[in-house]
């Protein structure tokens, strides 16, 4: 039997969240460094949280939603680490390379996520037309 990767995108993340834990904790310990590692941590490791919560989301709309504050953290997560680089924190600062590859990675996987599960959630009656939430609306109110 050939060798099979298994892509799990919760064991990424989570040890996405564990390298920005392991790189904040390298900073510098200076009032700037403290608050940009604060701030990393948070949005960092958000992303494994949220991203557990969309497991269990309760509908399609909440899935979208919980996804795309995923996205956020980790846009958020990149533009700290970018800070970090810029103000050289880190010597050197290619020792974060691969964390913003990854980051970069991630933000991409979210994309397309986010991408894909709105064109599910594309309303479609079983005769194919589509309603908006407005017509429903109005349908049900007859």
């Amino acid at each position: 039997m050939p060798d099979k990767k298994t892509f799990d995108l919760e064991d990424r993340l989570i040890d996405f969240a564990v390298r920005i834990i392991r790189a904040a904790e390298s900073l510098p310990k200076s009032r700037a460094a403290n608050h940009i590692a604060g701030q990393i941590i948070r949005s960092g490791t958000s992303p494994a949280f949220n991203y557990g919560e969309a497991q269990s989301a309760e509908s399609q709309s909440d899935f979208i939603h919980k996804m795309k504050i995923c996205l956020k953290e980790l846009r958020e997560t990149r533009v700290g680490l970018l800070m970090i680089v810029k103000a050289n924190l880190i010597k050197p600062a290619t020792n974060l390379d691969p964390l913003i590859d990854e980051n970069n990675q991630l933000i991409s996987i979210f994309v397309t996520s986010i991408r894909t599960a709105k064109q599910r959630n594309k309303k479609t009656s079983r005769f194919g037309i589509r309603y908006s939430v407005f017509d429903i609306r109005l349908f049900n109110a007859v």
